[in-house]
């Protein structure tokens, strides 16, 4: 590849990332605030947790192909450390937030240990085990979870003495972490770890023939995904102000589970845009009434049916990434950069 096109694809590849940053932090906000109503913001900012839910799941189902049936647990534990941390302990948003993480992460590393050996729908079916487990714990700990009624966080957020009360603010909070979460998930995917990963999807004995550990990538892999699920449910709790059990059960799981194959297994930006999808198609066929679940369905059978990829396939993803990362990618280093 010549110094030229270089030169091309980086200042592309700038031009796009500033665009994406500008749609995040210019244009959306700005619209949400001249239509002036709170629930849109609610909308927008519930897209963007699960936009990192939806990409910190795909790094393990997607990258490595373990398919998780229980990653809503991962979330719930996220979001209850936050609140649990904040109502007993008083601590602030900017400790509970990666504690809340780190949580979830522990959480995926004790679940991974016993498990990862497991392959296909063995691993699946003790994930689905994990997730129900941890919501019968939530709904019948009342002691310390409240059980169905939930959980209250009333000390809004604050960073650094400044407190962010207004849904705008709020939505910048969740905005930023979010572009920062999804950013380093992007470097992980594309790295020799996700190269790796990738290797261990498709044939884990040659994989490990070459050198690479398989069990502990896996574990590594799983406890990157679960952490930063466990960072959306800290901003949610925070976000919302309030938490149920109902918000972490095998049904949700589905659901992250389907942005991300809606969206192109493997592809981190087809998991965004899944998880896009299928929070802000609801609220547009909202208008439907009663039919509106019908039409949501019919989305998204259609878009398997003819999308079998997904919306944005791995293929495409990695072209983008060649693009970004062009420097590294070139003849010379094909395999990714360092």
């Amino acid at each position: 590849m010549t110094d030229n096109k270089l030169v091309s694809h980086s200042v592309r590849a700038n031009l796009l990332v500033l665009g994406l940053l500008a749609l995040v932090l210019g244009v959306v906000p700005g619209v949400l605030s001249f239509l002036g109503k709170s629930y849109y913001m609610q909308v927008a900012n519930s897209a963007l947790i699960y936009c990192v839910v939806a990409a910190s799941m795909n790094l393990i189902t997607g990258t490595a192909g373990l398919m998780c049936l229980g990653h809503a647990a991962f979330f719930g534990i996220g979001a209850y450390t936050a609140a649990l941390l904040n109502t007993h302990f008083g601590l602030p948003f900017l400790l509970t937030l990666p504690l809340g993480g780190v949580a979830a992460g522990l959480a995926g590393v004790l679940v991974a240990l016993p498990t990862m050996r497991l392959i296909s729908i063995y691993f699946a079916v003790a994930t689905l085990g994990v997730g129900e487990i941890v919501h019968v714990t939530l709904l019948n700990w009342v002691s310390l979870t409240r059980g169905p009624m939930g959980m209250q966080i009333y000390e809004p957020i604050t960073i650094f003495g400044h407190q962010f009360t207004g849904l705008l603010s709020i939505y910048y909070v969740i905005a930023v972490l979010a572009c920062v979460s999804i950013y380093l998930l992007w470097r992980m995917n594309h790295s020799y770890f996700g190269n790796a990963l990738r290797s261990v999807r498709e044939d884990d004995q040659c994989a490990e023939a070459m050198g690479i550990s398989v069990v502990k990538l896996k574990i590594q892999a799983f406890a990157a995904s679960t952490f930063f699920t466990g960072l959306a449910g800290a901003v949610l709790a925070h976000s919302a102000g309030y938490i149920s059990p109902d918000s972490f059960q095998f049904s949700e799981s589905i659901l992250i589970l389907t942005m991300v194959v809606v969206g192109g297994l493997g592809s981190l930006p087809g998991s965004i845009l899944g998880a896009l999808l299928l929070i802000l198609l609801p609220e547009v066929a909202r208008g439907l009434g009663d039919m509106r679940n019908v039409a949501v369905g019919v989305v998204m059978f259609l878009s398997i049916l003819l999308l079998p990829k997904g919306i944005f396939g791995e293929v495409s993803a990695i072209e983008v990434a060649r693009k970004l990362f062009n420097s590294a990618w070139d003849g010379r280093n094909a395999v990714g950069w360092k």
